[in-house]
């Protein structure tokens, strides 16, 4: 009994500190008490289809320079730029989510305005920085109105996001939101609420999906669970978040 509480209060104050949450008091949990707690059970794994065969002369530059060129779907004659995606191109995590919205199509940047700013404390809370881990979205257009991505839509971009996945070769992918768990795993039938929690193989990758933040910042009763998601993203790299 005096576990299960334990698990139950480490979570919630994990979830405080890793993402900057001030609803939990003061007096909580001790280091001691923390460390009798038992590591999660492992989860089942799920295969992805196969990949197909990359160039050995590709790069991801010259993947985001075909991406500014493209013009497979409607989205590039409204687009103000493309979004390739940023950051270390030798990434052991690449966080993957839908499309750009306003603030993305403008600078270029993914995950820019308030849902970057989530991103990057969740980064923060992991114990890394931003430039350290790969930051993309299944689309690298923006949709009108930032509506869900149309399934010709992803038909026509999700080759550049498999791409950019073979070259860098992460340990381990994040999935945030349904679009790019459905696309990368090639199943319109998964959903994050359902499949969280199990670890899927996306081509001999480790890809663990969770909330996108966008639906972080309108449902404080998902935090608890996209922490625990996070946790095992790390797990997968041997890796435990600091101590705050």
């Amino acid at each position: 009994m005096r576990d299960d509480l334990l698990g139950n209060l480490r979570q919630l104050l994990e979830l405080d500190r890793g993402l900057g949450l001030d609803w939990i008091g003061r007096g909580g949990l001790t280091t001691s008490d923390l460390a009798l707690l038992a590591p999660p059970v492992s989860a089942p794994v799920i295969t992805a289809p196969t990949a197909p065969v990359i160039p050995p002369t590709d790069t991801l530059r010259a993947c985001a320079a075909d991406i500014a060129n493209c013009r497979a779907c409607g989205l590039g004659a409204s687009r103000i730029t493309t979004v390739p995606g940023d950051g270390d191109h030798q990434a052991d995590i690449v966080f993957v989510g839908e499309a750009p919205g306003a603030d993305e199509d403008a600078s270029g940047v993914p995950f820019a305005g308030k849902e970057g700013d989530l991103l990057n404390k969740m980064i923060a809370a992991m114990g890394l920085r931003r430039d350290q881990v790969f930051i993309t979205n299944v689309l690298k257009c923006r949709p009108p109105a930032n509506r869900l991505p149309a399934a010709d839509e992803v038909t026509a971009c999700v080759g550049y996001l498999h791409r950019q996945l073979a070259l860098i070769r992460p340990k381990v992918i994040c999935t945030l939101g349904n679009v790019p768990l459905r696309a990368l795993m090639g199943d319109d039938r998964l959903g994050v609420t359902g499949a969280r929690g199990t670890r899927f193989d996306y081509r001999g990758t480790p890809l663990i999906p969770t909330f996108h933040p966008g639906f972080l910042l309108r449902n404080d009763s998902a935090k608890k669970p996209c922490w625990e998601d996070l946790k095992s993203v790390l797990a997968v790299l041997g890796r435990v978040p600091p101590s705050r």
